[in-house]
This record gives structure tokens, C-alpha cells and sequence, in this order.
């Protein structure tokens, strides 16, 4: 007994001084945690550089785009194609994929064989080779007949411009085929498939064996986002932030990019970390001073490896007693499945005794033990390597998400990966130690590379067909020149109609003429009370204009809600309702006793007889209040005022808040005669010719003219341009049949436009998986200031998400693009045909000038002009083309409403004073 545990204490003992001998030898093959933190580092610092379009070409590591936009989401299906080239076999599969709600696919192979005249043979060859096996297997799958989907699995660095389309930038892997770098692959296997005219197959994706590894474990698990290959090859791929990767146009959304991590170190980035070995491997490989990374951690290489350092230590007389065999001298005798032979844990040391045995070099113990922890450094020195760099990927994906803490998969295939006894484990073990704020699970591909060609084809297809049904959703809304200019001519013949007294009262747009017959000249003074009714507010407003060398207007203004109850009870509430905001208003600025002009700005549709009359047409704005219409608000004003008792005013204008837009921009620019209001109404008016106003006697000079315009298109003139959801838009508000044209212009009704196109997308199944949320379901809830923040070009698809989570819209990132394209779509055309209209007005005031070119300037008010990022651009830009004779400058407006109504008071005084003199 003491025998045996003298014995074993004498091989314990023989085996720690080997190790610690080997540990001594291969001092710079091991690397601490700080080594590796620094390689983490490097990496991150070449994707930067690989990223950037500037930098791209002086890159290492080439960060590929890959064109592969979206991960599967579960609703593919059909039959596919794929052919895998870049192994030592190439495969042909057909891939099933059901659409059974369980994700299930059924994936059937066959093998063939690439001797070495193709490998190293002509382009030609090659790809005839790929066509004449992708015909067999179809052949035996009796699938000639059919036209099928194929994807392209191509395991060679490749450079695309789109998904069916690469360049080959080099060979790896001992390929060596002529003619084909630096040409399009997908191309040259078309030409070689049309060979055939007995099928018909379309190459729909070309795909690296990377990123068909993720694809494939992406089907079985969703957050999985990041490929890798640990073989023969190595490469890593993930999904990146389209805002990110500047060789490709757009910024919305993500795309797999294909790092070509091998190339790692290529520019000298890993010398320090390069040993001797290393140096004398890659000098004696095909392509030296390329391919660094790969030839330093990939199955390849390490066996080779491992046989420079058992030579130099030989040779050293470290081991076997200083014997070198032929075998140990000649290249390749040691291979990767020798060294994973070697490293198992129980009979890892005899199969040392046996594999070096073979090599004529006859073992002690004490070799079997030094070799056996050779092997050991060489690949956990790969390993630790492999889990540097991908922890510097993983670390990316969690600071583009912005998260403390993240989740994700990895999905990884290769045989040193699945092979080797503890490769996996210690992989896994390193990056969990070097990103321990990532919780990340490794999926091992079961399928490989051909059946993520087959997803990736799978998901372009789904794509391509959903692209289609988006497409001709929001193709309604895509209005082209033409169409532009006959809204244009349409809205001039409408603003003709209102100004005829024959056809005024059948006009939709009513013309109404205001009796601002005057802009501000300067000498206007004194002190002015506005109020302002337009909204769910109320303003009251004390305003103190200057003349002279010291011009200036100074307000004071309060703010009071108006409740629902009140904006939809009765008139007589809702004016008493505005006396007693007006009372509280003069008791805070102690100036009750006064009787001071007043200037009431009233947004909704008046017909006015004078300036200080307004008989209301109808309401607007989700306005309600009976016993309004057809009244002359006013009176309404002054009854209120009587029956509180408590102070009298002078009502001496009521206005338009768009008529107050254009006096407050021509307070400060003569040449302004044209107010527009793009906010949650739409409106305009203009200074129109006396002589053109048919239904108010006088024929000199000027009145200012407010439109109306809302009301365009009720009667039917626009009904070809009108979508299946304004009408149901139109249906669904508190007035159908009314101010069409508004309501697809204006704030208020662009976000449950877009509401209604979620909708139908998501009952088409093309959003939210399928799923109409109760959120969703719910009028009102997408507000035009979403479309604002989720059109923002500085808002990246993350913060659109968080947006839609805040609606309960739980989505996806493929989800949040077609969001903002929505959003986008519809208040592009709302801008455009705003612009349409106003186009229409300024050609009038060109007309009633007599004059080819007109230079003009409209005072422009509201949230969707001032607030929206694109809004105010594509409204100017469609009026610069649709009125080309005309230069339109847009001012924007400081308070029309209050301002501008204090001022049209203080115009009418001064204009009321010049007539009496």
C-alpha cells in the first residue's frame, strides 16, 4: 500500500515539474486577465477603424457589411436552396421551414467531395463544379421541376453592395482558385446555373458561413445576435447599428456585420503578442504576414504550432532526450485532432505515448506529461484569445443598447469548438470573466452554415414579399408632381369660388373676409388687451406697444384651461367661462377700472360684417358648445360681460389667430401678406384686392381675406388623393364630411392617420408579430408630437422603441423602422400638400400684382411647422416647385395670436382715428 502511494506521489510530483518546465519555456503563450482586457481593447479599437469609411481601407479587420437587415421572426416559411463552399466538403441542402406557430424546419443534406483541381484550379471549374452538384441533389430530391428560393453559403471574405451580390477580396482556408478574386461570386454561379435551362433557381443571398451560423440559431433562439466560427477558420459576426456602419448608406436599423476578425493583428496590432513560433508558422503558411489572428487561434494552425515548439524543445534537449524523428521535422505530421487526442483528461496521456510513438520519436513519461501540457497552452491560449475578442463584440452590442446589464446568445459552430474535450468550457469560462455585466448563453449550431444560408434566404424572402404588401400600403400617400400641381389648381379654383358672390355660398372654401384692411406701419401705440380662444387653453394677454425711435411691444400674459365639459356644454358656460378668466386676469394686473381696447383672437371658422362682428360658421378642434353657430361671438362676449357686472371693455376687433400670424411678422416686415397656421389646425390668409372681394362693396385697396382652406376637398374635389384611412379618420372625428383637407394637414389628425396604417400593417401581420395591442386600439394615442420625436434624425431606433413602449407597443427593431417610415410618409404629404395650397395663394398674389416675379413673405405659426424636423423643409421646398416665379420667404411668427391681435386692434384704431380726421 505505502508502495502504491509512494508511487503516485512520485508521478504527482514528475508531472507539477514537467508542467512547471513547460510553463517556464512557453512563458509569453500565457496571458493574464490585463493582457486580455488590453486585447479586448485593440479589438474594439480596430471595429471603430473598420466601421469608418475613412479609415475602412487601412483596416485590419475589415467589419463587412453584410446586407443581412433582420434576424427570423418566426412567420418564415416555404421551401429554400442551399450550397456551402468553403469547407473540405461542399453541401447541398434543401431546407423546410414551417410556419406551424413551433418554428420547426426540417433540413435535408448531401455531401460532396472538393478535390484539389477545383480548389486550385480555374473559376470556371469551380463554379461549374458547384452547379453540376446542385443539380444532383436537386435531381435526387426530385426537385428540378420547382422555382426555389437558394442562398449561397461563400466562406471567404467578401466584400457586398447588396445581399444577392460579393466580391471576393482573398482566398483563405488552402483555396487557390484562379479568376476569381476581385469578382462578383453570386454572378459567377448565376452563369453557371444558366448553363442548365432545365431548372430555375434564383440566388437570393449570399452568405458567409458566420453569419449562417447565427441565422441558424436565431430561428431556434431570438437573442441570438453574434456568430462565431471556431474551426478550421475563425470569424465572428454581430448585429450593428446601421448609424454605425459608414460604408453603407441609412442609418435606420441594424445589420450583420462580418468582422474577418483572422485579419486581426495583420497590421501589426498582436506583435507584441506574437511569439516565435508564431513568426516561423505563418513564414512557412500560403499567405504569409496574413491572417494573424486566425493562424495564432484556429484548428488550422494549432497542431502545426505545436509541433514548432515540440522541435525547438527537442532540438534544446528539453525532450526526447534531444531525438529529433523525420516526422517531427516534416509539416503538418501533428494535426488539431492529435492535440484534442492528447488533451483529454483521462487517456490523454497514453494517447500522447501513442501518437508521438508513431511519430518515431518513443516517449518517456516525462514527455507524454510535457507534451500533453503543450497542447493544454496552445489552446487555451487560442481560447483565451477567441473569448478577448468576442468580448470586445459583446461589449459593443451592450453600449449601442445603452444598457447597464445584457442578455444575448452567441451562436457558434466548428470543429474546434465541438471537438476539442474543453475548448467550449474554457471559452466560455474567460468571457464570462472578462464582460461580467453580459449574461451570455452559447448555442451550438446543429445544422451549420447551410441552413442559415437557407434563413438568411428565408428572411430575405419574407422581406422582399412584405416590402411589397408595406409598399403598396402607403403608396396612396406618395404624391407625385402631377398630382401636387392639380391639387394646386383645384385649390385656386376653390379660393376663386369663395371670392364670388354667384358662388360663395355653395364655396367650400368660404373666403371670409375680415376687415383688416391694413398692416402695421410703425406709429402704432398704447395699451391693448387680447384674448386668445383657439385650444384647450386660454389666453388673456395685457400688451404695451411703443412708437418711434423705441418701438418695441411688451406682453403679459396668463394662461387658464378650458375643460371638456365646458368646450362641449353650452354657449352661455363657455363665455362665462372666459369673463371669468378675463376678471381674474384684470384683478392680477390691478387694471379693472380700465377700459381698454381689446382684440379677440377667435380660431374658428367666422363670417364677419365688420371688424368688431363675427358670426361663428361652425366649430372646430374637438369645440362643441351649443347655441354658438350661426351667433356673432361678440355679442356673445359682451353679454357675458354684462351679465358679471363687473367691468366693461372695448371689443374693438375679433380675429383669425392665422390674420394675427401675418400682422406680427408684418410688425416687422412690410412685404408680409400671407399668414399660414401648421400646427393643430391648418389655415391661411392673405391681403386680397378689394376689387377681387365680390361680396363686400368697395373696390379699393386691400382686406385681408381669411380662407378657410380646412374645408378644401368637402366637396369631393380631392377624393382621388384621399386614402381609405383619412376617411376613416374623417368617420371616427366629431365632425365627418368636414374640413377634409385639415384633416390630412394638420396636428391633429396626422397621428391617428398613422394609427390607422399600424393597424391594417399589423392585421396584415407586417407589425407587432400580428398583435393589435389595446394601447393600439385606442383613439388619440399616437399624437402628432410622436411623429415630431420619432422623424427626429437624431433619435436612434432604441429611443423610437422606449417611444413606442410608452404607447404599450411592445416592438421590435424591424418594427420601430417601419414606424418611422409610416410616421414619415404621412406627414411628408401633409407638408406637400400644404405647400400645394399655399402655392395656389402666392401664384393669386402674383396675379393680382401684375408682376413675372414676386417676392413675398408669409408670417407662418403653429407646432407642426415649428416643432416637426421635416415639416417646414418639404412645405417650402413644395411650394419653391410648384411656384417657381415666386420667392417666398417664411418668418416665423412670435405669438400671432395675442400679439398679432393687440396689434390689429392697434391698426384699427389708428385707421378708425385717420377716418374720423
Amino acid at each position: 500500500m505505502f508502495a502504491i502511494h509512494l508511487l503516485a506521489f512520485h508521478f504527482t510530483k514528475l508531472k507539477e515539474d514537467q508542467i512547471k518546465k513547460v510553463d517556464r519555456y512557453l512563458y509569453h503563450l500565457r496571458l493574464s486577465d490585463d493582457v486580455l482586457l488590453d486585447v479586448l481593447a485593440r479589438f474594439q479599437a480596430e471595429m471603430v477603424k473598420g466601421l469608418g469609411r475613412d479609415t475602412n481601407p487601412t483596416a485590419a479587420v475589415k467589419m463587412l457589411p453584410s446586407f443581412v437587415r433582420s434576424l427570423p421572426d418566426g412567420s418564415e416559411k416555404g421551401d429554400f436552396l442551399a450550397v456551402d463552399l468553403g469547407g473540405s466538403q461542399f453541401r447541398a441542402h434543401q431546407v423546410k421551414v414551417f410556419d406551424d406557430g413551433k418554428q420547426s424546419s426540417q433540413l435535408e443534406s448531401k455531401f460532396y467531395p472538393t478535390p484539389k483541381e477545383v480548389t486550385q484550379g480555374n473559376g470556371a471549374e469551380l463554379f461549374d463544379y458547384v452547379a453540376d452538384c446542385l443539380l444532383d441533389f436537386m435531381a435526387t430530391k426530385n426537385l428540378k421541376h420547382k422555382k426555389l428560393p437558394l442562398g449561397f453559403t461563400f466562406s471567404f471574405p467578401c466584400k457586398q453592395t447588396k445581399l444577392e451580390e460579393g466580391v471576393l477580396l482573398a482566398w483563405t482556408k488552402h483555396f487557390k482558385v484562379r479568376g476569381v478574386q476581385d469578382t462578383d461570386v453570386v454572378s459567377s454561379l448565376h452563369k453557371a446555373l444558366q448553363k442548365h435551362k432545365d431548372v430555375d433557381v434564383e440566388v437570393l443571398a449570399l452568405v458567409n458561413d458566420t453569419v449562417g451560423t447565427m441565422m441558424t440559431c436565431g430561428y431556434d433562439d431570438p437573442r441570438c445576435e453574434v456568430g462565431l466560427i471556431i474551426g478550421t477558420g475563425t470569424n465572428a459576426c454581430y448585429m450593428e447599428e446601421m448609424r454605425h456602419i459608414e460604408l453603407v448608406e441609412g442609418d435606420e436599423g441594424r445589420m450583420c456585420i462580418n468582422t474577418e476578425w483572422g485579419a486581426f493583428g495583420d497590421d501589426g496590432a498582436l506583435d507584441d503578442l506574437r511569439t516565435e513560433f508564431d513568426r516561423e508558422l505563418d513564414l512557412g503558411s500560403l499567405n504569409p504576414g496574413k491572417q494573424l489572428f486566425e493562424k495564432m487561434i484556429s484548428s488550422l494552425y494549432l497542431g502545426e504550432l505545436v509541433r514548432l515548439i515540440l522541435l525547438k524543445m527537442a532540438k534544446e534537449g528539453l525532450l526526447f532526450n534531444g531525438k529529433v524523428s523525420t516526422a517531427l521535422l516534416t509539416k503538418g505530421k501533428i494535426e488539431m485532432k492529435h492535440v484534442s487526442a492528447m488533451e483529454k483528461y483521462k487517456e490523454g496521456l497514453s494517447n500522447a505515448k501513442e501518437i508521438l510513438t508513431e511519430l518515431s520519436l518513443f516517449p518517456s513519461e516525462e514527455d507524454c506529461i510535457a507534451v500533453q501540457h503543450v497542447c493544454t497552452i496552445v489552446s487555451f491560449r487560442s481560447a483565451n484569445l477567441c473569448a478577448a475578442a468576442l468580448a470586445a463584440i459583446l461589449t459593443r452590442l451592450r453600449e449601442n443598447k445603452k444598457l447597464l446589464r445584457m442578455r444575448t446568445t452567441v451562436g457558434i459552430d466548428g470543429g474546434l469548438y465541438k471537438t476539442h474535450p474543453q475548448y467550449a468550457k474554457r471559452l466560455h469560462k474567460v468571457v464570462r470573466r472578462l464582460v461580467p455585466n453580459c449574461d451570455v448563453r452559447f448555442l451550438l449550431s446543429v445544422s451549420g452554415s447551410g441552413k442559415g444560408a437557407a434563413m438568411v434566404t428565408a428572411v430575405a424572402h419574407r422581406l422582399v414579399t412584405q416590402r411589397k404588401q408595406i409598399d403598396a400600403t402607403l403608396a396612396p400617400f406618395l404624391l407625385s408632381l402631377k398630382t401636387l400641381r392639380e391639387v394646386k389648381d383645384k385649390m385656386r379654383t376653390e379660393l376663386e369660388y369663395g371670392l364670388k358672390r354667384e358662388t360663395q355660398a355653395n364655396a367650400t372654401v368660404k373666403m371670409l373676409p375680415t376687415y383688416v384692411c391694413g398692416t402695421p406701419d410703425g406709429t402704432e401705440k398704447g395699451k391693448f388687451l387680447a384674448l386668445d380662444l383657439g385650444g384647450t387653453n386660454f389666453r388673456v394677454l395685457l400688451v404695451k406697444i411703443r412708437s418711434g425711435r423705441r418701438r418695441s411691444v411688451q406682453m403679459y400674459n396668463k394662461i387658464f384651461a378650458i375643460p371638456l365639459e365646458i368646450m362641449q356644454g353650452t354657449g352661455e358656460e363657455l363665455f362665462d367661462h372666459i369673463v371669468q378668466c378675463i376678471a381674474n386676469f384684470l384683478d392680477y394686473m390691478g387694471i379693472k377700472g380700465a377700459r381698454l381696447p381689446l382684440g379677440f383672437t377667435f380660431s374658428f371658422p367666422c363670417r364677419q360684417a365688420s371688424i368688431d362682428k363675427g358670426t361663428l360658421v361652425g366649430w372646430t378642434k374637438g369645440f362643441k358648445a351649443t347655441g354658438c353657430e350661426g351667433e356673432d361671438v361678440v355679442d356673445m362676449l359682451r353679454e357675458a360681460i354684462r351679465r358679471r357686472n363687473e367691468f366693461d371693455l372695448d371689443i374693438v376687433a375679433v380675429v383669425n389667430d392665422t390674420v394675427g400670424t401675418m400682422m406680427t411678422c408684418g410688425y416687422e416686415d412690410p412685404n408680409c401678406e400671407i399668414g399660414l397656421i401648421a400646427g393643430t389646425g391648418s389655415n391661411v390668409c392673405y391681403m386680397e384686392d378689394m376689387k377681387n372681394i365680390e361680396i363686400v362693396e368697395g373696390n379699393e385697396g386691400k382686406m385681408c381675406i381669411n380662407t378657410e382652406w380646412g374645408a378644401f376637398g368637402d366637396n369631393g374635389c380631392i377624393d382621388n388623393i384621399r386614402t381609405k384611412y383619412d376617411k376613416e379618420v374623417d368617420e371616427g372625428s366629431l365632425n365627418p364630411g368636414k374640413q377634409r383637407y385639415e384633416k390630412m394637414t394638420s396636428g391633429m389628425y396626422l397621428g391617428e392617420i398613422v394609427r390607422q396604417i399600424l393597424i391594417d400593417l399589423t392585421k396584415q401581420g407586417l407589425l407587432f408579430r400580428g398583435h393589435i395591442s389595446e394601447s393600439l386600439r385606442k383613439r388619440g394615442i399616437f399624437e402628432t408630437k410622436f411623429l415630431s420625436q420619432i422623424e427626429s434624425d437624431r433619435l436612434a431606433l432604441l429611443q423610437v422603441r422606449q417611444i413606442l413602449r410608452q404607447l404599450g407597443l411592445d416592438s421590435k427593431c424591424d418594427d420601430s423602422i417601419i414606424v418611422k417610415e409610416v410616421c414619415g410618409v404621412v406627414s411628408r404629404r401633409a407638408a406637400q400638400l400644404c405647400g400645394a395650397g399655399l402655392a395656389a395663394v402666392v401664384e393669386k398674389k402674383r396675379e393680382n400684382q401684375g408682376v413675372e416675379h414676386l417676392q413675398i413673405t408669409v408670417g407662418v405659426d403653429g407646432t407642426l411647422y415649428k416643432l416637426h424636423p421635416h415639416f417646414s423643409r418639404i412645405l417650402q421646398e413644395t411650394v419653391k416647385q410648384l411656384a417657381p416665379q415666386c420667392d417666398v420667404t417664411f418668418m416665423l411668427s412670435e405669438d400671432g395670436s395675442g400679439k398679432g391681435a393687440a396689434l390689429i386692434t392697434a391698426v384699427a384704431k389708428r385707421l378708425h382715428s385717420v377716418g374720423q380726421k
